[in-house]
């Protein structure tokens, strides 16, 4: 058995000292329970109903956009004489007027627009043959250059024939 010592004693004293005692019961109690304000769940359910609220919002505007621009503004009715009948046609013939320039406007661009698409059809599809051919180009000239005679060694005809085409390049630029 053994006996305690006075050290274990002191050092035990030591440690309350320096932690300051320990909590009582009660005040550990009371500290649990304090409300931090601090929940996730109730976090989480807050943001789920801000976002739903901005939803149901942007849904109402574009309701409201919508039955604007689908239902045209309302042009007073014109009775038989009077300065409203003579008002009406000249409103009528303007309009009259600027759709047929809106739509050859809407028809140039429209052209315009067509003919730019198959211009870069055109450049992209010149482009994919260039890179096809110069791939082709490629693949063949690396099987030249790894081809083996039967006992493994490299055909060193390709290598040479290559070295002059570079050289002859070289030369000319």
């Amino acid at each position: 058995m053994k006996r305690p010592t006075q050290r274990d004693g002191g050092g035990r004293r030591r440690n309350e000292q320096r932690l300051g005692g320990g909590l009582s019961l009660a005040a550990f109690a009371n500290a649990k329970s304090r409300n931090t304000g601090y929940n996730p769940a109730l976090i989480k359910k807050q943001k789920e109903f801000y976002k739903n609220a901005k939803l149901i919002s942007k849904y109402k505007r574009l309701k409201k956009q919508q039955n604007q621009s689908s239902n045209p503004p309302q042009f007073p009715i014109p009775k038989e004489g009077g300065d409203d009948a003579n008002d009406a046609p000249k409103l009528h013939s303007k309009k009259k007027r600027i759709a047929p320039s809106l739509k050859e406007e809407y028809e140039k661009k429209r052209a315009e627009d067509e003919k730019a698409k198959k211009e870069r059809e055109a450049i992209i599809q010149a482009k994919r043959e260039e890179r096809e051919k110069s791939e082709a180009r490629r693949k063949d000239l690396r099987e030249k250059m790894f081809k083996k005679t039967r006992s493994g060694q490299p055909v060193m005809k390709y290598r040479i024939q290559h070295l002059l085409e570079t050289a002859l390049e070289s030369s000319n630029k």
